[in-house]
């Protein structure tokens, strides 16, 4: 089995749509301070655009992990 884990941080646009960036393999200490600060600089920063105009603020953010088990392998 194996495991995955996603940052995924959740902002709204201008227009008011949920806009989310995923990140892979977050640092296992990663704290929820940091993770608002990084959103704040993102923000702040006007590092991305999306088709709703320009992020205005937060939202949501998560670690989502994913057990993965393969059941099958085909022979080579």
């Amino acid at each position: 089995m194996a495991t995955t884990t996603t940052l995924r941080m959740s902002f709204k646009n201008e227009a008011g749509k949920t806009v989310s960036i995923s990140l892979a393999n977050p640092k296992e200490e990663l704290t929820a301070a940091e993770v608002e600060a990084a959103m704040d600089l993102i923000i702040a920063k006007n590092i991305l655009t999306t088709s709703g105009g320009d992020l205005v603020s937060k939202y949501d953010a998560k670690i989502i992990s994913t057990d993965t088990t393969d059941l099958y392998t085909p022979p080579v």
